[in-house]
């Protein structure tokens, strides 16, 4: 019986904490490696920009006409770009 327990708060701490931790990642992970030139996205910092060129570490935003940052593809939220397009399409 003294096994039980902390077999139980093993298994609670996976399935309400480590698990959609991994799954959060993973969705990121996926929304990095599909964006595109034209995108418009928003960074962490809360950066609002369209992707102009993509290279290999690096991803150039264009903030406004001739105004252009150089970001990591980490920093590119999936969360906040999901909720800036929700706002923006009125849904």
């Amino acid at each position: 019986m003294s096994f039980v327990f902390p077999a139980l708060m093993l298994a609670f701490f996976y399935f309400f904490f480590i698990r959609p931790q991994i799954k959060k990642q993973k969705e990121q992970s996926v929304f990095s490696s599909e964006l595109k030139k034209g995108d418009e996205i928003v960074t962490a910092s809360g950066i609002i920009g369209t992707i102009n060129k993509i290279e290999d570490q690096v991803v150039t935003l264009e903030l406004d006409s001739k105004t252009f940052v150089k970001v990591v593809p980490s920093a590119i939220s999936k969360e906040m770009t999901e909720q800036f397009n929700k706002a923006k399409t009125g849904k």
